[in-house]
């Protein structure tokens, strides 16, 4: 395989890897998620900035950007390497709030397209205050005091007071083939270039370091220090370039002996293609290889992700679930015999009396009753409204509870609370999936549904259907069909209705127990009179499951609306194995 095909294969694997990161999403604020977001936006911008440009064009420009603290003295020392006012320097900070690119007038093609940092705008100029205070725009400088095969960026502060210029800096040092980190003597143990510094082993960035403002006859010792500094941090062979402290001339620039040694490293790189194509090397290198830790890091990320809307998911699973038991066992411990309905079960049979009379046999008391239907047909209807209402009631008391339980429960897990915004994709950041940039507010959890209590009353009335179903079914004989007849179908259906929720008692206590217990009994050997005992047992086990059925559609219904909260954040399960697969092939193409 020739190198061209190889480095077309490795452009291949990166390209690919490049859309991976691009696609993936860290919706839910848990764990490393902040650390994910921050990193996948940072290893985005390398790729797009460096190792993708760089691979297209392994032969094109070192670029050598300038970085450091505030007030190191940066500008001041690309104008005096360059022999030209190149870059505004002074007493105001920041001064550089836009980043200025100095080339060689015979590689101006290399930086007038979107190569690298196709994010910022160029625009081009020598002096003046053109885009000086743009921190999107790149000023491109011509110069012919710097060799072909170098380009020279001086960048913002990496501790600028302006978040959008230390922004920029960070940018624009993981788009340089060699970082040229300025400090001072009194500033060069500052934490913050050294975090930039690590950042720059870890990614493989080739470093070399300028010393500036160093008091005359402190050199040797400073610079032993740092260079001491260099070598604990894995900066062994960063170069060292001391700059003392020295009286600026007219021009604004330094004596051009403290800058020669950094000038003419500089254009050796520039002349020698050799030599620069080591650092190149070096430098993108070190950047493939932080891809597969850098990665790792983002699969960790979308497998926490995964696992807390998977918890989420079961939180709402389970609180439905434990309602959906609770119903059932409303519907068997007898407390829907209640109140109301015993009243109106009681008017329905008459007074206490009629218990006894329950011994005379079937047809006295198919008499009665059909005398109480034909005579008195309220009673059987306000029963069947009593008991339609409690019902309704309990799956609504239960469905409560469990939107209740599920806002708690939510509550204690991190992340829940990016449930509240919704995520609507036409407005979705493009530099970060999932993220919306106009928020809106999604339905409040541990609230029912508003028109719960009305389909919870239609599902009632839609089981009773269903009764009245099964006693035609079961009648289908001609003395079964006499006797639903005596009755009337729809008393029928009420009365099994309460064989339904009479199974056992328990929760009722003292006289409640031996009326609601009589009428349990009334109503069961009611039933077995007019279809026999199996066939009753039968009956109520079917209309038990299917009010238990459309109970379990409703309460899906409800559950639905808070998983669809947890869809809107688009946690997909398979990113962590397509970032996995990426950095897999990416390490395989090397």
């Amino acid at each position: 395989m020739t190198e061209s095909s190889e480095v077309g294969a490795l452009l291949a694997a990166v390209t690919a890897l490049r859309d991976r990161v691009d696609q993936a999403a860290f919706p839910l604020s848990v764990g490393g998620a902040d650390e994910a977001r921050s990193e996948r936006r940072a290893l985005l911008a390398q790729l797009d900035d460096y190792v993708i440009p760089r691979l297209v064009d392994i032969d094109a420009p070192l670029l050598a950007v300038v970085g450091g603290s505030t007030g190191a003295g940066k500008s001041t020392l690309v104008n005096s390497i360059l022999a030209r006012r190149v870059s505004r320097s002074g007493v105001l900070r920041p001064t550089t709030r836009s980043c200025v690119l100095v080339h060689h007038p015979d590689d101006e093609r290399w930086f007038t397209t979107p190569r690298i940092l196709p994010n910022l705008n160029r625009i081009s100029g020598h002096e003046g205050e053109a885009g000086l205070e743009d921190p999107s725009a790149l000023r491109l400088v011509s110069v012919d005091t710097l060799p072909p095969g170098v380009a020279v960026l001086d960048a913002p502060d990496i501790d600028s007071v302006v978040a959008a210029n230390r922004n920029l800096a960070r940018q624009l040092l993981a788009a340089a083939d060699l970082w040229v980190f300025v400090t001072t003597a009194a500033r060069y143990a500052d934490a913050v270039p050294w975090d930039l510094l690590r950042q720059s082993v870890e990614r493989g960035t080739s470093v070399s370091v300028v010393l500036d403002r160093v008091p005359p006859g402190a050199e040797r010792e400073i610079s032993a220090h740092l260079k001491d500094m260099l070598v604990a941090e894995g900066l062994r062979d960063a170069p060292v370039f001391t700059v003392t402290e020295s009286a600026l001339g007219s021009d604004g620039m330094l004596p051009d002996e403290q800058v020669a040694p950094l000038r003419d490293w500089l254009a050796r790189l520039g002349e020698d293609a050799r030599a620069r194509g080591v650092v190149v090397r070096r430098t993108l290198a070190g950047a493939l290889d932080s891809m597969d830790r850098r990665v790792e890091g983002l699969a960790r990320a979308s497998a926490e992700q995964v696992e807390t809307a998977s918890q989420l998911d079961d939180i709402v699973t389970s609180a439905y679930g434990s309602a959906l038991h609770e119903v059932s066992a409303g519907m068997s411990d007898g407390r829907l015999l209640r109140g109301e309905v015993l009243a109106r079960w009681q008017e329905f049979v008459g007074t206490g009396e009629f218990l006894k009379q329950i011994e005379v046999g079937f047809g006295r008391l198919r008499d009665r009753i059909t005398a109480a239907i034909t005579g008195r047909p309220a009673p059987a209807t306000e029963l069947g409204e009593a008991l339609q209402s409690g019902v309704a009631q309990l799956l609504v008391a239960h469905a409560e509870g469990a939107g209740l339980e599920v806002a708690r429960r939510w509550r204690a897990v991190p992340g829940s609370e990016d449930l509240l915004v919704t995520q609507p994709a036409a407005q979705a950041d493009s530099t970060e999936p999932g993220r919306s940039r106009v928020p809106a507010v999604a339905p409040e959890i541990g609230a029912v549904s508003p028109d719960l209590p009305e389909r919870a009353e239609t599902l009632v009335r839609e089981w009773q259907s269903d009764i009245l179903d099964l006693v035609r079914s079961e009648g289908k004989d001609r003395r079964t069909t006499a006797r639903v007849l005596s009755m009337g179908v729809n008393a029928v259906g009420v009365v099994l209705m309460l064989v339904v929720f009479s199974h056992t008692m328990g929760t009722l206590g003292g006289a409640e127990v031996g009326i609601a217990g009589g009428s349990a009994v009334l109503a069961q050997r009611l039933l077995e009179a007019v279809f026999g005992d199996q066939a009753v047992r039968t009956l109520a086990a079917k209309a038990r499951a299917q009010l238990l059925e459309r109970t379990q559609a409703l309460y899906d219904e409800e559950a639905d609306r808070l998983r669809e909260l947890v869809a809107r954040a688009n946690v997909r399960p398979e990113q962590a194995a397509e970032l996995d697969e990426a950095a897999r092939d990416l390490r395989a193409a090397r």
